[in-house]
């Protein structure tokens, strides 16, 4: 049976939401917070949570960040509908349908994850525990597990600022939703830019 575009679309988001939220729910349920475990020297699986902030800055309210990301998907879900009825290039439907996936499942964190859980702070959490979660609708935190200290060094003790300090890269933690922007992302910068100036 061939896969019709909008199936296509529908199949990515599905699927990586699935494994988006397989993973932070193992997490939550099989680690503490700050738990790691050690895969390869350069690779670890690190469970943090943030408040749903690139780098877990904080500038602005949860609850106005988790609404806008709302309106944001809403907007990203209705232009994955269009271009699907335009018949738009299969790869560029997919990289729209990897943006809307990944924005999904970090939304499903914010909105959800501080009613279903208890706190990670030296216990596992609990899924639907009896007392209630560790926050209210909206408030929940995000998951992020992936942790890839790929190299590290310390700056040279006369440096201005830095000097004497440890450098790694990679230091951000993040997760698979993540991920799945990230990608969208380049590869429609890489691949569909003619496609984006319209």
């Amino acid at each position: 049976m061939k896969l019709t575009k909008g199936r296509i679309a529908l199949s990515v988001i599905f699927l990586m939401l699935l494994i988006d939220q397989l993973s932070k729910i193992w997490i939550k349920t099989h680690m503490q917070l700050h738990e790691s475990i050690e895969i390869t020297p350069w690779f670890y699986i690190y469970f943090t949570e943030n408040n749903g902030m690139a780098f877990g800055i904080e500038i602005i309210s949860k609850l106005f960040l988790s609404v806008f990301r709302l309106i944001a998907v809403a907007l990203i879900g209705y232009y994955l509908y269009k271009i699907v009825k335009e018949n738009y290039r299969t790869g560029f439907i997919v990289c729209i349908s990897l943006i809307l996936a990944g924005a999904l499942g970090n939304i499903i964190d914010s909105v959800f994850y501080g009613v279903v859980f208890d706190h990670s702070y030296g216990q596992l959490a609990t899924f639907m525990p009896e007392n209630g979660g560790y926050s209210s609708w909206f408030h929940g935190k995000v998951v992020d597990m992936l942790y890839f200290p790929l190299f590290s060094f310390y700056w040279p003790e006369w440096m201005p600022m830095v000097g004497g300090e440890e450098f790694v890269f990679f230091r951000p933690i993040f997760n698979l939703a993540d991920s799945a922007i990230t990608v969208g992302v380049a590869l429609l910068l890489i691949l569909y830019r003619k496609n984006l100036s319209k």
